[in-house]
Formats: C-alpha cells, structure tokens, sequence
C-alpha cells in the first residue's frame, strides 16, 4: 500500500543525517515538501535537498539551533516563506553528552536537556502555533497538523553513564503526551517514535565490527539492528491518514530490546 502525503509540508529538525535524513528523503518520496534543519552539517544538507529535487521532489535546507527560541522562531519563518504552510513537524533533533554522573558537568546536562527536550518543545509549541493559524485541509490531511516527536527506548529504559540523555527522552514522553491531551479538540495528532539501536553514526562504536554487533544483539531478541529506513518508514506512516486515530502514543521501534531480554532465561 503506497502512501501519499503530496501536497503537504513536512519540517524535519536535524536533518542532516541519521535518522533525520532517512525520515526527509522517506517523507518527499511519499510526496511532501520537506525544510530539512541543520546545525552542525551543513553541506550534507544542503546535498540532501539537491538529491530531492533532483528526483522530482521539493526540499530546502535551512540551519538552526534549536535550543535557541529566536533560531526556532526563524527556521519556522523561513519554512512559511517558502512554502506557505506547515502540516508536519517530525522534532527529531538529539544528542548525547555521556559521562558517570560523578563527572558529568553542568554544561553536559544543560546541552543535552537544551537540544533533546527544550528544543523539542519550542519546535511543537511553534508548530502548533502554525497548524491553528492556518485554515484546514481536509482534502489533503484528516488532521490539521501532525507532530511527531522522536524519543528513544530510554525514556523508560535507565541508562547508567547518560543520565542526561535518558531524563531529556523520559521528559519527551510527558511533553509529547501532554501537548497530545492539550491539542486533540484542535484536530491536530501528537505521537512519539522510540527506536532502539539503529544503525546510524551514534551506534557506530556498538556496530563497527561483527565482535561489537554480536555484543548488542544480545539486547535485541529480533536478531538485527535497526536500520534508518525501519524508523523513517514508521515516521511517513504516522504523517498519513492511515494512522489517522493515532493520537498521544509512542511507537516503540526496537527489535524487542525494550522486553528486557536478560530476563529471558530468568523468569
């Protein structure tokens, strides 16, 4: 079943690689025009929106840090500038700042928190913004706008040594929830994506010989690790109508690592 999201708009925060790339080229394949974020890359995504238009799509890149709310404010207005409206924010963008919690600074805490929960939530409160000013579309869209933000399997799993990291997904999943119970009377749908490990370049360490990957599949009872397309395939199918009663929910995409497998000789 094919699925058409043509005629819509979709903004991706960090889009320049990983799973933010995967999701934007997913996204114009399925026939949105897509604004790609960047803060860090950006010539990959720049190349990125070359090879979507090259391709018959639509794409501008556009860079931003999204802990900051006046660069939020201006990625949003360069996005309507160019193309008139919103209807899908895929919030996406993440870090991580690892250490023992001995030695984890304040700077390592304050920049995970800013990027991970922060600027997800200045992302979908300019979003939401957007989606009530603008009039519906009903021949396009069943709802008014759709956000999707991009959590992980730690926002219930604890991760020693990344408790930066796993506080700013748990926060993700009360923000998205919320924001979900706030927003349903408007017509506009809020879920969450929580992948396990993926193989992008922050897994690259648990993935760059069969050695390490043998080690992590053992946390992952499907037998594979992810790749980006499982979590972009994921993020086309709640943009459309099909998940169109999808509403205040993560989908977790993991392989089962989230069933505990350690458990699975224990019980």
């Amino acid at each position: 079943m094919s699925i058409s999201l043509r005629g819509q708009v979709a903004l991706v925060t960090g889009g320049s690689s990983g799973l933010g790339a995967a999701s934007a080229r997913a996204l114009a394949v399925a026939g949105a025009a897509v604004v790609i974020n960047y803060h860090a890359h950006g010539e990959s995504a720049e190349a990125l929106a070359d090879e979507i238009a090259a391709s018959g799509g639509e794409a501008i890149a556009v860079g931003a840090d999204i802990s900051r709310e006046d660069q939020v404010e201006r990625l949003f207005a360069r996005a309507l500038e160019r193309f008139g409206r919103l209807d899908i924010l895929l919030a996406n963008s993440g870090l991580q700042k690892d250490a023992p919690i001995t030695e984890m600074t304040l700077d390592d805490w304050n920049g995970v928190i800013g990027v991970n929960l922060t600027g997800q939530f200045l992302c979908a409160r300019s979003a939401v913004r957007q989606f009530l000013a603008q009039a519906p579309r009903p021949g396009l869209s069943r709802a008014r706008g759709k956000i999707i933000h991009m959590s992980s399997v730690h926002q219930s799993i604890p991760w020693a040594g990344h408790a930066n990291y796993a506080a700013s997904k748990g926060g993700v999943d009360l923000l998205m929830r919320s924001i979900a119970q706030e927003v349903g009377e408007h017509g506009i749908r809020v879920n969450s994506i929580a992948p396990g490990a993926i193989r992008t370049a922050i897994n690259a360490e648990e993935t760059a010989d069969a050695a390490a990957e043998r080690k992590l599949l053992e946390l992952i009872p499907y037998g594979r690790v992810g790749e980006p397309e499982d979590v972009a395939n994921a993020v086309v199918w709640l943009a459309s109508d099909l998940a169109d009663y999808m509403h205040g929910a993560t989908l977790v995409i993991d392989g089962g690592m989230s069933l505990y497998p350690e458990f699975r000789h224990n019980g």
